[in-house]
């Protein structure tokens, strides 16, 4: 359980670090939020895996994906969050 942890949180980072340096224009997110950012990628990336492919290696489709997965999850996710969260924002 905790190694499922471990490596969430590093795939978490590696994803997240890799869609941000993707995803054009300045994120002001933190660490912690880049690893959140590559964790909820990876869980996107599992769920369009199992939408696309109609078949996965593990029971239900709400499941971690592999690194390639987890970074286009983390790109789709980044995307979202700064044309939503900029939205929102105060602009000068």
């Amino acid at each position: 359980m905790i190694g499922l942890i471990i490596s969430l949180i590093v795939i978490g980072l590696i994803a997240g670090a890799l869609a941000r340096l993707v995803v054009p224009g300045r994120q002001n997110i933190s660490i912690p939020m880049t690893i959140l950012l590559g964790i909820v990628g990876s869980f996107v990336g599992g769920f369009l895996g199992f939408l696309i492919f109609q078949r996965d290696p593990m029971d239900g489709f709400f499941q971690p994906a592999g690194i390639i997965g987890s970074v286009i999850g983390a790109i789709i996710v980044l995307f979202l969050y700064t044309r939503f969260a900029g939205r929102s924002a105060v602009r000068r």
